[in-house]
């Protein structure tokens, strides 16, 4: 492992303690990578280009501070130092930044000349024991590779939008930025992966994911449905492809869930709305009958469930062992008794803003949440601390900074 240099961070806590990522990457995928790697305890250096810095910051409103509040979603934890990757002082900088990493994460556009200065094939060579992690939307090879994409664009590309939305409506958009955090998910099990190994080997490696590939990872049960019957999926809004009754149906005052994955729990159903009768339907007998009859069952099942309100459907259904919800909006989610019992919202001290909160790191070990350590930086707050770390005196510090301001 590269030496730590002296007066780096030693008070993280957590499975990665002792690992140092510099993050070269921006937006949302590669960000959301190292603020949970920094979450584990790694020391995350976040370099930033002096003409404004990552690009969410401006991604408002809303503004918490100086920043939009989606910059302060994915880069707690975090160290933020201001570079010119491309003018040969900040190149100096940064591979003298790498020198002392453990993990590179950067989602450089193909073929752009960041991409080229700080391919893994040169940083290999100087760094042999350096786990770089890339990030496309469409993957290192095929004829989409060059092509640059965000978010949405993968979940068009890549059939999330296909299957989102209702069976007369347009597609839809996943309500989550789904295309951007599986990749940053399959990311941050690469890394760790590779870090583990390395541990056995003493070698780094290259570790590539893309939007694209990870959506199709996601697809699950849709793609072995597909490769069996070579049908094209429709999109059925709320409901399941494989389950019947699931999915949201209408109360008399607003919408629920209801999941029913077996026979008992269709029997609970039907006895607990009053209508034994369904169970007696040859059409409704076996989830593959209902299924295979969904638009009658949802007929005969709205018919019925528009009688009652949700809360007294979901006390009912509840109480009789059938899983049940409310669709709680995030405003509801935040102030429930579970969401607090589990500890899932955090509070960091920001600068500019104050107390800041923030949803936690959804892992437990030995059964504690790693700590919220440090708010989302400011543009370039550890400028100076980082450059003094890795060697540059304070009249170098000082030239430097002037260049980029």
């Amino acid at each position: 492992m590269p030496e730590r240099p002296s007066g780096a961070p030693r008070d993280a806590a957590g499975p990665l303690a002792g690992v140092r990522v510099v993050d070269l990457s921006k937006i949302l995928a590669g960000p959301y990578v190292t603020m949970s790697l920094a979450d584990l305890g790694a020391d995350v250096v976040k370099v930033e280009h002096p003409d404004g810095g990552d690009p969410t910051r401006k991604w408002g409103p809303p503004f918490n501070g100086p920043d939009a509040t989606y910059y302060l979603s994915a880069n707690r934890n975090k160290r933020s130092v201001v570079l010119d990757l491309k003018s040969p002082e900040g190149q100096e900088v940064v591979h003298r930044l790498i020198s002392t990493a453990d993990v590179v994460v950067e989602n450089f556009r193909p073929g752009s000349s960041l991409q080229e200065l700080y391919s893994y094939e040169s940083l290999c060579e100087q760094y042999p024991e350096l786990v770089v992690l890339h990030i496309s939307a469409f993957g290192d090879s095929g004829p989409m590779r060059w092509e640059p994409g965000y978010d949405m664009v993968a979940q068009a590309a890549a059939g999330l939008m296909s299957l989102t939305g209702e069976p007369d409506g347009p597609p839809l958009k996943a309500g989550f930025a789904m295309a951007d955090l599986s990749a940053a998910l399959f990311g941050i099990i690469g890394v760790t992966s590779a870090l583990v190994e390395r541990a056995r080997t003493g070698r780094g490696q290259y570790v590539t994911t893309s939007l694209f590939e990870s959506q199709l990872a996601l697809h699950v049960s849709w793609s072995t449905g597909y490769f069996a019957t070579r049908e094209r999926p429709r999109r059925l809004g709320s409901g399941h492809p494989n389950l019947v009754p699931y999915q949201a149906y209408p109360a008399s005052d607003g919408e629920f869930v209801i999941a029913v994955g077996n026979q008992e729990m269709w029997r609970l159903l039907c006895r607990t709305i009053r209508r034994d009768e369904l169970l007696e339907d040859q059409r409704f007998t076996t989830n593959a009958d209902r299924v295979t009859h969904r638009e009658a069952l949802n007929a005969e099942l709205e018919a019925t469930l528009r009688e009652r309100t949700v809360e007294e459907w979901c006390a009912q259904l509840g109480e009789a062992g059938v899983p049940v919800t409310p669709i709680r909006s995030l405003d509801e989610i935040y102030a429930s008794e579970q969401t607090q019992v589990l500890g899932m919202i955090g509070t960091v001290d920001h600068p500019a803003v104050g107390p800041l909160e923030q949803i936690r790191f959804p892992v437990n070990f030995r059964g504690k949440r790693p700590e919220l350590r440090a708010a989302p930086p400011l543009l370039g707050e550890h400028s100076r601390d980082i450059l003094a770390e890795i060697g540059y005196s304070d009249a170098e510090i000082d030239h430097l900074l002037g260049g980029v301001s």
